[in-house]
């Protein structure tokens, strides 16, 4: 239990601190307004989407392929939006219903679920498969939320569904998940040289992100949302993986199986659905508080979880 907890909190600690920074650097004017948006368009725009095509580019899918794993992810995924999103019709301010949609689902599935199983399993697992079944759903998803649930909504017509379908082909970080399925599909080679080009570029995206995120928090924003957030981190860290783990134990799913949809359900909202809500057109507080208490309770949540599945002979 102590392991698990030390673990845990070695993988969320650092993202406080990085965020601290943030908001150090700000306070100490060495970042400002303009210089932090643009931090955000380009941590969007370039590290993201190298950080996913690097993810995936180099995994060979063939070897340990599973049609009914990978379906079950992705179904699980779908389900947890569709609930996340009749939720959000209860919501008093509809204009942070975008928000929480996309911070209540997208877990860091891609940048913790590889780091966790290696440390679990010594190796990747089913991570690879579990980040095909949810990651690009995703990524979908949130554009089409992002876009359609905007604080300056407006009713959907021929050019808003056009505004969205554009919206998905151009994001940055869905064309990252489709260079890199493609890269490693074909099985192109990866010369050294690009390797470590892709690497160093794609180091950037979590701490500039975070930091970032830290410089822009507004502390008083943070309050006028802090009912919504509470929520979001409720359905992230508990409601999703209390509804999805029993029916995946049901399914036969065990060991690294069980552990990747784990990870998939009860990882904290990654940092991307920040950079994203304030790419789009969104406020961002409720994604920066929902981000800083999934990722502060996440090393608790995590670990009762590893805990109480581990206790049961499921891991």
């Amino acid at each position: 239990m102590l392991e698990n907890l030390q673990f845990c909190l070695s993988a969320t600690l650092p993202v406080f601190i990085l965020m601290l920074l943030g908001a150090a650097f700000m306070r100490l004017h060495l970042f400002n307004e303009a210089f932090v948006q643009k931090l955000n368009d380009f941590v969007f725009k370039v590290p993201l989407p190298v950080l996913v095509f690097s993810d995936l580019c180099t995994e060979d899918f063939y070897s340990v392929w599973d049609t009914k794993y990978v379906l079950f992810c992705f179904l699980a995924t779908l389900s947890a939006i569709v609930l996340v999103w009749l939720f959000s019709l209860r919501l008093s301010n509809r204009t942070l219903q975008g928000e929480f949609i996309q911070a209540s689902y997208r877990s860091s599935a891609a940048l913790l679920g590889v780091t966790l199983m290696q440390n679990l399993y010594g190796d990747a697992g089913m991570a690879p498969l579990m980040i095909i079944g949810c990651v690009p759903l995703y990524n979908i998803v949130a554009v089409i939320v992002l876009t359609c649930f905007k604080p300056q909504r407006r009713p959907p017509d021929k050019a808003l569904l056009l505004s969205t379908l554009k919206g998905i082909a151009a994001n940055p970080i869905i064309i990252g998940i489709v260079c890199g399925l493609a890269w490693a599909l074909l099985r192109l080679p990866m010369p050294e040289l690009l390797h470590k080009t892709v690497s160093d570029v794609s180091g950037l995206a979590t701490p500039l992100g975070l930091m970032a995120m830290g410089a822009a928090f507004d502390t008083r924003k943070a309050f006028h949302s802090a009912k919504e957030a509470g929520l979001a981190a409720c359905f992230k860290l508990v409601f999703l993986c209390a509804l999805t783990i029993p029916v995946a134990a049901a399914f036969g799913f065990r060991q690294e199986q069980l552990a990747a949809i784990l990870i998939m359900c009860g990882s904290p909202t990654t940092i991307s659905s920040y950079v994203m809500a304030k790419s789009m057109g969104h406020d961002g507080t409720l994604t920066g508080s929902t981000v800083m208490l999934t990722t502060l309770f996440c090393a608790l949540t995590l670990t009762c979880c590893l805990f109480l599945l581990r206790s049961l002979g499921l891991l």
